[in-house]
């Protein structure tokens, strides 16, 4: 929760300067390929936390990195997150910044599992009736969990529609159980 909080600070300083020059999206896409960058290498992960190395080492060498690959704003909240020690938040503050993104476009987290892929036609009119029901706009993110057997969940925030196979049998089960 600390962390969170904290992750919250920094994101929204870096919102607040982003919003300034009119970079949001562009900040927002170069701190997800940051974090996907050192990520991506275990070991290259485990050099950025390891609180063995020198700060200057790892100022020289991200600089090497992503200097005029990445916006000054992104780079520098890297390099911020170096000296003072908090590079175990990267990910969090790039998870609290996709949600202060979300929040400006008025957007909120949909998550539709399905046992099969969707064709594009079938999720487009699935997410296109649901922000008609709802009067909101989504971000979608699909998954496909074969353990679901046939339909679809659908995940909005705290609200949770299932309209899955395994999820009905779960409701029968249930009820079945309750009743004895």
């Amino acid at each position: 929760m600390a962390n969170e909080t904290l992750a919250r600070r920094y994101a929204t300083a870096v919102f607040s300067l982003a919003s300034e020059q009119h970079v949001v999206e562009r900040i927002g896409s170069d701190l997800v390929a940051i974090r996907s960058a050192i990520d991506a290498d275990a070991n290259t992960a485990e050099f950025f936390v390891s609180p063995v190395i020198a700060r200057s080492d790892k100022e020289r060498l991200l600089l090497a990195t992503f200097q005029g690959r990445v916006h000054e704003i992104a780079l520098h909240t890297l390099l911020l997150l170096v000296r003072k020690r908090r590079e175990a938040l990267l990910r969090e503050v790039v998870e609290q910044y996709e949600r202060l993104e979300q929040r400006s476009r008025g957007a909120e987290p949909l998550t539709v599992t399905t046992a099969q892929a969707l064709s594009t036609e079938e999720l487009q009119a699935m997410v296109k009736r649901l922000e008609a029901i709802y009067r909101k706009t989504f971000d979608v993110t699909v998954k496909h969990d074969a353990s679901l057997i046939g339909g679809v969940r659908i995940t909005m925030g705290d609200r949770r529609i299932d309209g899955s196979v395994a999820g009905r049998l779960e409701a029968l089960s249930r009820e079945l159980f309750a009743q004895n």
